[in-house]
């Protein structure tokens, strides 16, 4: 049988997830049935210890720590990449897992997997973790969301698409027994306790493009990130947003891969562009580049186009010229969920504590200007 393992592989060794689906239970179930806890009926056993047999299942020393009680381990689900963003919350939380004195159990999810997410939740939940972060930042679903699929619900689980269904329990929806973090992405579990954090790439991305239209620039064009992204999303939502608020054109929008490749290509077309003055970019390395084919084109950045990146990556400051972006609050997030995190761990009756709203402040350098007179397509 092969089962998805957050990796793009298959593995050969049954696990208490593949337990749980084929006997129509959740994980919890299953470690009760192995411990011979009370509240199990014999039908429900039954199907456990069948399913088990099938499947050639053995439980293990993490398995049996789950039943017995709290094993001071948080799982994280995380994309394995190594850009910017992903990578930098990746860090927050790690640093914010020390801090509370848990133990750490990371696995990492492939762009392209559908299964992937559920594949690496039962495997962290095989580990005996008492707490799960899902740092997801990519919609694998098949098909274009509604704005109201994007929009944070604070709380509240969201479905999963079809290709998830043999994931996840009869409703279509992944359960989970213990608390779920879930960071700048729609939740894609149900779980006793779900939280929210580092919902806000919106309202950074309004504040980077209202700069602009503040130096008086009459528009501002978006250099977007790949829309299967969350954040590229967000991010494009909030300079439309602020655009609207002003009353002044929405252009077309770009769409960059997040790479300073993409944000080159991009240079090149808008460069010749008489009428575009500013250009607010969703990362800072599509921002760079952009800057590197404007200037081999001939135009001025901030003379001629104003540029504003997203992030504040470590180089940002020190490009020709500086460049103006949005700094993510990544260990302000991180420690906030963490700490909301832990405290459902250790208080499943109480009341969740609320979410701290990081303050956002725009990092202005040289890269941004009031607009010239109008000039002259490039070439």
């Amino acid at each position: 049988m092969q089962r998805a393992t957050g990796r793009g592989t298959a593995s050969a060794t049954p696990r208490s997830v593949d337990v749980a689906r084929l006997a129509g239970v959740s994980q919890k179930t299953v470690s009760r049935v192995f411990n011979d806890e009370q509240y199990v009926s014999a039908e429900v056993r039954r199907r456990v210890l069948q399913a088990a047999e099938d499947l050639g299942y053995r439980r293990n020393n993490a398995a049996r720590a789950l039943a017995s009680g709290r094993t001071r381990a948080i799982g994280v689900v995380t994309l394995g990449t190594a850009l910017y963003g992903p990578a930098s919350l990746l860090m927050g939380v790690e640093r914010a897992v020390r801090d509370t004195g848990y133990a750490l159990r990371v696995v990492n999810t492939v762009e392209g997997d559908p299964a992937g997410v559920a594949g690496a939740v039962g495997s962290l939940l095989d580990q005996g973790v008492d707490g799960i972060v899902i740092s997801e930042p990519i919609d694998e679903r098949d098909g274009e969301d509604t704005q109201d699929d994007r929009q944070d619900r604070p709380e509240q689980p969201a479905a999963v698409d079809e290709r998830r269904r043999h994931e996840a329990d009869g409703d279509g929806r992944l359960h989970v027994d213990v608390p779920v973090l879930v960071l700048s992405a729609p939740s894609p579990v149900v779980a006793p306790r779900v939280l929210t954090a580092g919902h806000g790439a919106d309202r950074m991305a309004r504040i980077a493009t209202e700069h602009l239209l503040r130096l008086g620039h009459v528009t501002v064009h978006h250099l977007a990130g790949p829309q299967r992204w969350y954040a590229a999303r967000d991010r494009l939502e909030g300079w439309r947003t602020a655009l609207t608020a002003h009353g002044t054109t929405v252009p077309p929008v770009v769409e960059g891969d997040w790479s300073a490749a993409s944000g080159y290509a991009a240079g090149r077309a808008l460069a010749a562009d008489g009428d575009v003055t500013a250009v607010f970019a969703a990362n800072d390395d599509m921002a760079i580049g952009l800057i590197r084919a404007l200037t081999e084109a001939g135009v001025r950045v901030p003379e001629d186009i104003s540029v504003v990146g997203f992030d504040d990556i470590p180089v940002a400051a020190f490009v020709t010229p500086p460049l103006t972006t949005v700094p993510q609050p990544f260990d302000a997030v991180a420690q906030d969920g963490l700490k909301r995190l832990v405290h459902v761990i250790e208080n499943p009756d109480a009341p969740p504590l609320p979410a701290s709203d990081p303050s956002v402040d725009l990092v202005v350098r040289a890269s941004t200007a009031t607009p010239s007179t109008r000039r002259s397509p490039a070439g």
